[in-house]
């Protein structure tokens, strides 16, 4: 889409949403809209596949931060320059800024050409156009999160059109350079006899061609959803919810502007044993009261290999943590981080007549004292 288009659309009005819209609040109307168009769930729906072209449209504008500020100004100087209150249209006369100079010293078209990306007096081409950037959703497990995984993505994205090759036009024709602005996408006329002023060429919408036999796939407007599998590299030690970009994966450019990125959100899947922090991994195991009071060796699962074994030493209480080196999760440098493992001494729920004499003795062995007596003295 040409930057000039961009002045004659009202993007916000597209989602609905107000023009103040946080990011937050356009991502969301996108998604929901984009829900109820996309054509895998419309299949046949012409009026629903057109929408969807449109709300892809506004949010490859919106949701940029440099392409909205763009917008903004253009959308702006276009309301002005079509002579609205205070317009340069309104017949006021206009000098340039500074004060000095006459209105013939100053030529609209320069000021539109670079508004509109240089092509005013020149009548150049418009530059490529960057492709759109791309957001997506992933859930992987927490094995794949730690060693790394390749996965497929379904991807669909407004693209050009495959079928006409991005010129709008049906196969075996061609589209004409548009008669009125001879192909610059932008024409000149007179204000009032006053002075020139450049604008959006009327008859072909700026893009300097007129499709005379449009494409049946895109109905001309050279784009079209295109649905692709891209194989994407996940890095060993991912987090959930890790926004990866993955530079020219996006929507392909249009002249031969540069791709956009894809941005991938991670969720990882919570494994039944192990949990995650930072580098390392986490594991909370089961100890016996005669394992944690006589000390022990304990084995303990890992991940992705042998179990190890952990020394618990005489008298170790309940959430105890040792730590086992190099059995954790991949770190960026390509290292391990460690296991780190943490003691929870089981209270049996029964105990059989043999365990509750052994506890009983246990229990006149101790003595009279109690753990909690210093509680007391410390508020007395």
């Amino acid at each position: 889409m040409a930057a000039s288009d961009w002045a004659t659309k009202d993007f916000y009005k597209v989602l609905g949403v107000k023009k103040d819209a946080s990011q937050d609040e356009i991502k969301k109307a996108y998604r929901k809209l984009a829900r109820e168009n996309h054509p895998d769930s419309n299949p046949g729906n012409q009026a629903a596949e057109e929408r969807f072209k449109e709300v892809s449209e506004a949010y490859a504008v919106l949701s940029s931060k440099d392409k909205r500020k763009e917008y903004d100004e253009q959308r702006s100087m276009f309301g002005q320059f079509r002579g609205g209150p205070g317009g340069f249209g309104s017949g006021g006369g206009f000098r340039p800024p500074g004060g000095g100079g006459t209105q013939a010293d100053f030529d609209m078209s320069d000021l539109f050409g670079g508004l509109f990306g240089g092509r005013g007096r020149g009548r150049q081409r418009p530059p490529g156009r960057k492709g759109d950037d791309l957001e997506t959703e992933a859930t992987i497990t927490f094995e794949q999160a730690v060693d790394g995984a390749t996965l497929p993505l379904r991807m669909t994205s407004d693209e050009p059109c495959t079928t006409c090759h991005g010129t709008g036009a049906r196969p075996g024709t061609t589209p004409k350079v548009c008669p009125k602005c001879q192909g610059s996408g932008m024409v000149t006329g007179a204000s009032g006899g006053v002075f020139a002023m450049t604008e959006p060429c009327d008859l072909c919408r700026g893009r300097g061609l007129i499709v005379e036999h449009p494409c049946d796939t895109c109905h001309g407007s050279g784009r079209a959803p295109t649905s692709r599998t891209l194989n994407v590299k996940v890095p060993a030690g991912v987090k959930d919810g890790q926004r990866i970009r993955l530079k020219g994966k996006g929507g392909k450019g249009d002249n031969g502007g540069p791709n956009g990125d894809l941005f991938l959100l991670v969720h990882v899947e919570p494994h039944r044993l192990f949990g995650r922090k930072g580098d390392h991994l986490t594991i909370t195991v089961p100890v016996t009261f005669d394992e944690a009071a006589l000390g022990a060796q304990i084995q303990v699962p890992t991940l992705d290999g042998p179990p190890v074994r952990i020394k618990v030493p005489a008298g170790t209480p309940t959430g105890r943590t040792f730590r086992a080196s190099g059995k954790g999760a991949t770190t960026k440098n390509g290292g391990r981080g460690d296991l780190l493992v943490t003691v929870e001494v089981q209270v049996p729920a029964e105990l059989s007549d043999a365990e509750r004499a052994a506890v009983e003795a246990f229990r006149e062995a101790r003595g009279a004292g109690s753990p909690r007596d210093g509680m007391f003295e410390a508020v007395s």
